[in-house]
C-alpha cells in the first residue's frame, strides 16, 4: 500500500503554509523556470495532531494551539526535508523536516502538540526517528505539556468558540455591523487563503470571524480560471485524516480548510500575470499575522479593506506594494531579480473609501507602472493627450496682471521693456478656479471667482516671482475662423513661486518640499490658492502632463476640504454686486458724481488700461466700476504711433494696483475726469515725463491738482528732444538694455518734431514725410482686401538673394536633435506649392526639442509675405551671410479707405476682387506712399518694419485700385478729421464721388442702403426742439 518516495535525497525549501499541527506546504528555494516555484505538502512522519473543526463541527481539544505552534515555528523559514514514505491511496507524502539542525517533529512532540502513531500497516511507513519520538512523547505526558495537560479547564479552554462563518456558514455574517464596529480601526488577523493577488480570506482575532477581504483601491488579475501550480508530486494541501489510516471516512471540511485545500483544474488558463500576483501576495501574507483596516462594504456586502503585513520594523501596505516597483522574490530564494511592477491596477470606486493620501499614493504608483510598461502593462497604449511638457523655460519676472484665480501675466525680466514678448500669460498648473464669466455674453462670475482673483491680486501684483513652465495644452473648443501666426489655441501652464514672504502668506502653503522636480524656490502660489479653498485640483488622466508639485496640491486640497474653506464650505457663497457704469447710460454715471465730490480722494483699483490716459477702475466703497481719464492729458489713441508704449508704461505702473483718484467732472459719454495717484505719485506726471502724452490747457488748469508738476514734466520731455536721436541710437545698439534705457528711448517720442517757440498741433502722430513713389511693384501675397505684401520690381537685392540661394548645396535633412530651430530664427524652408527653397522666419515651433521629422513648424516667407506649416524635414539651417539681409516683402495698406475684414460682410468679396486684380493679373502697379505707420507693422507678427500706406495704381487704369474698391461698394472712405491736411481732404473728396456712386446703385456694402459706421464714426442726430401743437 505504501511506496517509497521517488526522490531519496534531502531538499531545501521555504515553508509557505501550515494547514495543521502536523503538516506543512513547502516551496522550492531554487527554480529553473519563471513564475512561482514548485511546492510540496509534507506530513510529519508517524505524527497525529488534533483535528481542526470541519463544517458544522468543533475543534478537537488542543487542535488550534497545535497548529499555531507549528505555524509560528516554521512559517516563512527555510527548512530541509526528506520524503520518508508515501501512501498513494490518500495521495500524501510523509517526511522528516529540519529547521536548521533541529528536527521539527521532535520539537512538536516534545511540546506535547502531537502524538506518535506506533501501529502501521507496512514496516517502512514509520519515521526513521520513531524511537526518539516515543521517548519525547512519554516525557511530555509526564510533564503535562500541550495536549497532555491535566490542569482544570485546560481541555475546554483549548477548544475555540467558533462563529458560523468559521464552520461553513458565512451567510450569518453581518458585514455592515462588522464595519460599523471596526471601521478605521486596525484588526489583528491571520490569512488562511489567498484567492488572488487582491483578495484574501482571514481569521479576525480574537473572535475567529472568517471573512473574505477585497484589498481596497486595487484589482489584481483574476484567478477564476487557474492552471495547476507545478509541483514535485500531486499537491493535496491539507487533510487532518489520521496518519496513514485510509479506511476512515473523511468528514466535510470547513470553509477555511476547503479554501486552503482546494485544488486547481489543470490545463485551464488564468488571466495574464494572475499567478504571479497571487504568489506575490501569498509570499507576504499567507499564514502571516496581518492588520486589517476595514474601509467599506460594497453593494454585495463584500468587505473592502487595507491589508498591512509585517516587514521588519514597520508594516507595509499590500496594495501599494502590488502596484509599485519592488522585487517580487526575496534574495534568499536565489531567483533572478526581476522587477515586479504592475501586478494590480488602481480601482477608483474602492479607492474612494480610503484616506486621500493613501489613494494618491496608489494612483501615482500605477502611473509609474504604466510608464515602465512591465507586467500587466506590457502592451499598454497611453490615451491621446493634448498636453506636452515644456522644458528649460524658467524665468524670473514681475506680476503685471491677475486674469483670474488660476491665470496671471508676468513680465519677463530678461526681455527688454516694451517688447511684445516681455509679458507672458501663465496658467497655474493642475488647478482650476471658478470662472470670471464674460460680460459680453452676460455671463456672471461664478461663486468665489472674484474672491480668488482678489486673493491673488493682493499678494502678487508688482511682486517678483519665479516661474517654472511645466506643460502646454492645445485647446480645441470652437473653430478658428481666421488663422493667425502662431498657435493661439495653446495655453502654457507653470508653477509660480513668491520669492519673499508677505503678510498673510505664512502657514498656508509649504515653502520648500522636496519633489522629483527639485526644491521649491519659495511659496507655491497654486498651493496657496488651493489651501484657501479658492480652487480645486484637476484630476489628470494617465500620461497627462501635470504640475511637478502635484502631491503638495492634493495635500493642500485635503486641508481645505477638512477645514471647509471657500468653495468647500457649506455656507452660501459671498454675494458681491458691482454696478458697471462703463456700460450704463451716462445719466447713471452722473448720479455718482456727488458721492465722489463728497470724498476728496477715493481709493480705487485699476481693473484695465484702456489707453495711456484712460482706465477702468473699481471703486470698492461705492461697489461700482467706472471709466476714468486723466483731466487735461491726452495720449496717442489706439493704432497711433506710441500708443502701445503708453499702454505698456501704464500697465507696468498701475495695472491692478491700489490707487487714489480725485474726480473733477464727468464727460458726456460717462467717463469721469480727474487725477490719479499710485503710492503718492501722480501718474499724469509719469506719462508726461516719458514723452508719451501731451498737456491740453485749452480748458484751463485751475481745477487740476498739481497742475504745475504736469507743466514741469511736459517741459522736461520737450528738452529731452534735443538728445532723443543719440539715446535711441544707443538703445538699438545694445541687446541687453534695461528698462531705464528703454524709457529714455521713449522720452521726447511725441516731441521729436518740436521746435522751440513753435505752437504744437495736437493732431495725429502718424509720420508724414515727403511722398515716395515705388514705380513698379509686384504683389506677392494678399492678406485681405486692404492689406498685402509687395516686392519692388527690378530691385537688385532680389537678384542677389536668389543667386545666393541657387548657389547653396542642399544636403540631407539634419540629424534630429542637432537642428532645433526656435521661434524667430531665419531658416531655409521648402515651399509646398512648387518645392522651391526660400528664406523663412520660424513663427511657431513645437514645445521642447524636435522629436520627429514630422514635427510641424509655422514659417513666414520673409521675401514673399506668405505663411504655411511645414514639417521639420523641409527645413534647413541657413548661413548667416544669407539670413542677415532684410526681408524683401513689404507690408502695405490701402490709403484713405476702410476695407472690411474677412469676418465682416463683403470682406471675402473684397479680398477676392483685390486678388483678381493683382495676383491673378499681369498688370504693372505703381505704389504712391501716402504715410508710414510704424506701429501697425508689429500687429500679430505680420512682417517687420513700418507699414506703407499707399495708393495703388495700375499702369493702364484710369483710377486707382483704392477707388475701384470704393466704386464696387467693397470699401468705404475713412472718417474725416479736423486736422486733415489739404492733400488728404482732396483725396477724400475724390473718393467720396465713387462712394456716392456705389451707394446710389446699392453695390456691395450699400446693398441695404446706408450702413452704420464704427462707434467712432457715429454722429448722433440733433434733437428736435419740442413745441406745442
Amino acid at each position: 500500500m505504501a511506496t517509497t518516495a521517488g526522490a531519496t535525497g534531502w531538499y531545501r525549501g521555504r515553508v509557505k503554509l501550515v494547514p495543521s499541527g502536523d503538516s506543512l506546504v513547502i516551496m522550492a528555494v531554487t527554480s529553473n523556470k519563471s513564475g512561482p516555484p514548485p511546492e510540496k505538502t509534507i506530513t510529519l512522519s508517524s505524527l497525529i495532531a488534533p483535528r481542526l473543526a470541519r463544517k458544522g463541527g468543533v475543534d478537537e481539544p488542543f487542535a488550534w494551539p497545535s497548529r499555531e505552534y507549528l505555524r509560528n515555528l516554521c512559517i516563512g523559514k527555510e527548512v530541509t526535508f526528506k520524503v520518508d514514505y508515501s501512501i498513494p491511496s490518500i495521495r500524501r507524502d510523509f517526511g522528516s523536516v529540519f529547521l536548521g539542525d533541529k528536527n521539527v517533529a521532535l520539537l512538536v512532540v516534545s511540546e506535547g502538540w502531537a502524538k506518535v502513531r506506533e501501529q502501521v500497516q507496512q514496516k517502512d511507513e514509520v519515521s526513521p526517528f520513531l524511537d526518539d519520538l516515543l521517548r519525547l512523547e512519554e516525557q511530555a505526558k509526564q510533564e503535562g505539556l500541550g495536549r497532555w495537560s491535566k490542569g482544570p479547564g485546560a481541555l475546554e479552554a483549548s477548544i475555540r468558540n467558533l462563529p458560523p462563518s468559521a464552520i461553513g456558514d458565512p451567510g450569518n455574517l453581518d458585514a455592515m455591523d462588522l464595519l460599523a464596529k471596526n471601521k478605521g480601526r486596525p484588526m489583528q488577523g491571520i490569512v488562511e487563503h489567498v484567492r488572488d493577488g487582491s483578495t484574501v480570506r482571514v481569521y479576525l482575532l480574537p473572535d475567529f470571524q472568517f471573512v473574505q477581504v477585497f484589498v481596497a483601491g486595487i484589482q489584481a488579475p483574476s484567478m477564476n480560471k487557474r492552471a495547476a501550480v507545478e509541483t514535485v508530486a500531486e499537491t493535496e494541501t491539507i487533510s487532518n485524516e489520521t496518519n496513514g489510516d485510509a479506511s476512515e471516512a473523511i468528514a466535510p471540511l470547513t470553509s477555511a480548510q476547503r479554501l486552503a485545500a482546494s485544488t486547481v483544474s489543470p490545463g485551464v488558463a488564468h488571466d495574464p500575470f494572475g499567478m504571479e500576483a497571487k504568489y506575490f501576495t501569498e509570499l507576504r501574507t499567507l499564514n502571516r499575522d496581518v492588520r486589517i483596516v476595514l474601509e467599506g462594504v460594497d453593494k454585495f456586502s463584500n468587505l473592502i479593506g487595507s491589508v498591512y503585513y509585517p516587514d521588519g520594523e514597520s508594516p507595509k501596505d499590500l496594495a501599494l506594494e502590488l502596484v509599485e516597483n519592488m522585487y517580487g522574490y526575496p534574495e534568499s530564494l536565489s531567483l533572478p531579480p526581476r522587477l515586479i511592477q504592475g501586478l494590480a491596477k488602481f480601482v477608483e470606486w474602492s479607492a474612494n473609501m480610503m484616506e486621500e493620501d493613501a489613494k494618491r499614493q496608489l494612483k501615482t504608483a500605477e502611473l509609474q507602472a504604466k510608464k515602465s510598461r512591465l507586467r500587466m502593462w506590457t502592451n499598454y497604449v497611453p490615451p491621446a493627450t493634448n498636453s506636452k511638457a515644456i522644458h528649460d523655460q524658467n524665468f524670473t519676472g514681475k506680476v503685471m496682471e491677475v486674469v483670474s484665480g488660476d491665470c496671471v501675466i508676468v513680465a519677463n525680466d530678461s526681455v527688454p521693456y516694451g517688447s511684445p514678448l516681455a509679458e507672458r500669460r501663465v496658467n497655474l498648473s493642475s488647478i482650476r478656479c471658478p470662472k470670471m464669466g464674460n460680460p459680453r455674453r452676460d455671463e456672471k462670475p461664478a461663486p468665489y471667482a472674484r474672491d480668488a482673483k482678489e486673493f491673488l491680486r493682493t499678494r502678487l501684483i508688482g511682486r517678483q516671482v519665479n516661474v517654472k513652465m511645466e506643460y502646454s495644452r492645445k485647446m480645441t473648443d470652437g473653430p478658428i475662423v481666421v488663422p493667425v501666426p502662431g498657435d493661439a489655441r495653446v495655453m502654457d501652464f507653470g508653477s509660480i513661486f513668491l520669492l519673499s514672504h508677505s503678510k498673510g502668506d505664512g502657514g498656508e502653503a509649504s515653502t520648500a518640499p522636496s519633489t522629483a522636480a527639485g526644491q521649491q524656490p519659495g511659496i507655491n502660489v497654486a498651493e496657496l490658492v488651493i489651501s484657501r479653498g479658492f480652487g480645486t485640483v484637476i484630476r489628470h488622466r494617465d500620461f497627462e502632463e501635470r504640475s511637478n508639485f502635484y502631491d503638495a496640491l492634493l495635500a493642500a486640497e485635503s486641508r481645505a476640504i477638512a477645514g471647509k474653506k471657500g468653495i468647500h464650505s457649506a455656507k452660501d457663497p459671498p454675494v458681491s454686486h458691482i454696478t458697471d457704469l462703463t456700460t450704463a447710460p451716462s445719466k447713471k454715471a452722473r448720479e455718482f458724481l456727488p458721492h465722489f465730490h463728497k470724498n476728496r480722494r477715493i481709493s480705487a483699483i485699476v481693473e484695465y488700461v484702456l489707453s495711456g490716459h484712460r482706465f477702468k477702475l473699481l471703486i470698492p466703497k461705492e461697489t461700482c466700476s467706472i471709466a476714468f481719464s486723466f483731466s487735461g492729458i491726452r495720449c496717442p489713441g489706439r493704432d497711433e504711433p506710441y500708443s502701445e508704449e503708453a499702454i505698456a508704461l501704464m500697465r507696468r505702473k498701475i495695472m491692478q494696483r491700489d490707487v487714489e483718484i480725485e474726480v473733477e467732472t464727468v464727460a458726456r459719454n460717462g467717463t469721469f475726469l480727474g487725477s490719479l495717484w499710485e503710492s503718492r505719485t501722480n501718474m499724469g506726471v509719469t506719462l508726461l515725463e516719458a514723452g508719451l502724452a501731451k498737456l491740453q490747457t485749452s480748458f484751463g488748469t485751475d481745477r487740476i491738482p498739481e497742475a504745475h508738476l504736469l507743466e514741469l514734466a511736459e517741459q522736461s520731455a520737450r528738452r529731452q528732444k534735443l538728445k532723443a536721436s543719440c539715446i535711441i541710437m544707443s538703445y538699438w545698439s545694445f541687446d541687453d538694455c534695461t528698462e531705464k534705457c528703454m524709457k529714455l528711448a521713449l522720452y521726447s517720442a511725441i516731441w521729436e518734431k518740436y521746435v522751440e517757440g513753435e505752437e504744437v498741433n495736437n493732431g495725429p502722430a502718424v509720420e508724414s514725410k515727403q511722398k515716395e513713389v515705388l514705380k513698379v511693384v509686384v504683389v506677392t501675397e494678399v492678406l485681405d482686401g486692404g492689406r498685402f505684401y509687395v516686392q519692388k520690381d527690378g530691385d537688385h537685392k532680389i537678384a542677389s538673394i536668389q543667386q545666393q540661394l541657387a548657389s547653396l548645396s542642399l544636403q540631407e535633412a539634419p540629424v534630429i536633435g542637432v537642428f532645433n530651430p526656435k521661434r524667430g530664427d531665419i531658416v531655409l524652408a521648402q515651399f509646398s506649392a512648387d518645392n522651391s527653397w526660400n528664406r523663412a522666419m520660424i513663427v511657431n515651433a513645437p514645445r521642447g526639442a524636435v522629436e520627429s521629422p514630422k514635427d510641424k513648424f509655422g514659417v513666414f516667407y520673409i521675401d514673399y509675405g506668405n505663411q504655411e506649416e511645414v514639417p521639420c524635414s523641409r527645413l534647413r539651417p541657413l548661413d548667416p551671410s544669407v539670413s542677415a539681409a532684410p526681408g524683401l516683402a513689404q507690408l502695405c495698406s490701402l490709403a484713405y479707405i476702410k476695407v472690411p475684414s474677412l469676418e465682416e460682410d463683403c470682406g471675402p468679396e473684397a479680398a477676392q476682387y483685390f486678388s483678381d486684380n493683382t495676383l491673378n493679373s499681369s498688370k504693372e502697379f505703381r505704389a504712391k506712399v501716402e504715410e508710414r505707420d510704424a506701429s501697425a507693422g508689429r500687429v500679430k507678427g505680420q512682417g517687420t518694419g513700418p507699414v506703407l500706406i499707399v495708393t495703388l495704381d495700375a499702369a493702364d487704369s484710369e483710377i486707382s485700385l483704392n477707388a475701384s474698391l470704393v466704386q464696387e461698394g467693397l470699401a468705404r472712405i475713412e472718417k474725416r478729421k479736423k486736422w486733415d491736411s489739404m492733400e488728404r481732404k482732396v483725396a477724400l473728396d475724390n473718393l467720396e464721388k465713387f462712394q456716392d456712386e456705389a451707394r446710389a446703385d446699392r453695390r456691395g456694402l450699400w446693398v441695404h442702403g446706408d450702413i452704420e459706421s464704427d462707434d467712432e464714426d457715429v454722429v448722433l442726430p440733433a434733437k428736435k426742439a419740442g413745441g406745442r401743437r
